[in-house]
């Protein structure tokens, strides 16, 4: 299966998803409707100290290429409906997966190790055999 992880900057929740479900072997890539310029250095600390490389990832635009390569495409959660990538993807026949995680934008350390612990938890719930 191939995941795609959507949300607006392409600079914390989703970049970490992608890191996160590659570090346990799942096909997946990242994306934003309005591309920050890098990745949340915050992110880009924690995940390193995880172990979990992530020197050569950079937020990309959504295209509809990457849509089109996803089995799955998950949202990220987002409340600005204008440039929201779950109201563009719903009105596509995709497959959705929406995860309301807590943006980590200007958030303590503390605070974005928690929504990592979170997006970790359920990139490991993609990967359970289906029964």
């Amino acid at each position: 299966m191939k995941y795609l992880f959507v949300c607006i900057e392409n600079a914390g929740r989703s970049q970490a998803a992608e890191a996160l479900a590659k570090s346990i072997g799942l096909d997946a890539m990242s994306a934003g409707t309005i591309p920050a310029k890098e990745i949340n250095p915050v992110i880009r600390r924690l995940l390193e100290a995880r172990g979990i490389m992530v020197g050569n990832m950079h937020p990309k635009l959504l295209t509809m290429d990457m849509i089109g390569w996803a089995d799955f495409v998950v949202t990220m959660g987002c409340s600005i409906e204008s440039v929201c990538p779950a109201v563009i993807i719903n009105r596509m026949n995709v497959k959705k997966i929406a995860w309301n995680i807590e943006d980590p934008k200007g958030k303590s350390e503390k605070e974005v190790t928690r929504i990592l612990d979170e997006i970790e938890e359920k990139i490991k719930s993609l990967n359970l055999p289906v029964k």
